[in-house]
C-alpha cells in the first residue's frame, strides 16, 4: 500500500514551508490550486476539535478531490481543477464600505 504525500509535499514551488512575516495568519488563494495558509494559526474541525497541522505553512484543499482532507494532496491537478486566485468580482459587504460620493 502506498502512503499519502504529506501536506507539504503539495505546497507549491514558490511556497517555503514555514514561512511567515509573524503577524498571525495569512491566507493565500493560489490559481487552480489550494489554499495556502502561512504563519500562527489554530484549524478546527465543525466540531471544535484542533486538527494538528504540524507546521506554519500548510496547504488547504480547494478541489473537494484530496484523499486527506482538509489539506490538499495534489489531486486537483489530476482532476482538472479550476478556480482563480481572486474574486472575480467585489464582495457585497466590501461595496457597502466605500464612501458615498459627494456630489456638487
Amino acid at each position: 500500500m502506498s502512503s499519502l504525500p504529506s501536506p507539504e509535499s503539495e505546497l507549491p514551488d514558490d511556497v517555503e514551508a514555514g514561512a511567515d512575516d509573524g503577524e498571525g495568519a495569512t491566507i493565500t488563494p493560489y490559481r487552480d490550486g489550494p489554499l495556502i495558509v502561512r504563519g500562527d494559526f489554530r484549524l478546527l474541525d465543525q466540531d471544535g476539535a484542533e486538527i494538528d497541522p504540524g507546521r506554519r505553512t500548510i496547504a488547504l484543499c480547494r478541489c473537494g478531490k484530496s484523499g486527506i482532507k482538509p489539506f490538499c494532496d495534489g489531486t486537483h491537478k489530476r482532476a482538472g481543477f479550476s478556480a482563480p486566485s481572486a474574486p472575480s468580482r467585489p464582495r457585497p459587504a466590501a461595496q457597502l464600505r466605500q464612501e458615498p460620493r459627494v456630489r456638487d
